[in-house]
């Protein structure tokens, strides 16, 4: 992972992102109709934050072709990885003890959920 900052990105960012992750290298048409099936947007709408993204560097656009293709940029590793970082900072005064405290106690997890944490613990303690 690269110690690049990217520009945090908003919420309606972040749905532009999800779909490109998901879904792959895409059009702003498909890009629009992914979203539009959870939430009603303007084409234009999509587009126009589409196009800032591009500007922020959150976006890269291939327009050698007839339809201009976008991709991410960024990583959904390397985004999550920064809005946690800053969401820890913000909230919990960079204490992931507290973070993790907050969320065990906050949701109630599953055997398998349980099972998968104490594997990642487990694997930490052995490097």
């Amino acid at each position: 992972m690269s110690n690049q900052q990217f520009p945090q990105p908003t919420d309606g960012e972040l749905e532009v992102l999800r779909v490109l992750w998901d879904n792959g290298p895409s059009t702003v048409k498909q890009v629009h109709e992914a979203i539009n099936k959870t939430k009603p947007i303007g084409y234009t709408t999509t587009l126009k934050v589409m196009q800032v993204m591009l500007e922020k560097g959150l976006l890269i656009r291939n327009d050698s072709k007839y339809r201009h293709i976008y991709t991410p940029a960024v990583s959904e590793e390397m985004t999550q990885g920064q809005l946690l970082t800053d969401f820890l900072d913000k909230a919990f005064s960079g204490s992931a003890e507290k973070l993790v405290m907050q969320l065990m106690s906050a949701k109630k997890l599953s055997a398998k959920e349980r099972a998968k944490i104490t594997k990642i613990l487990t694997d930490i303690e052995r490097k």
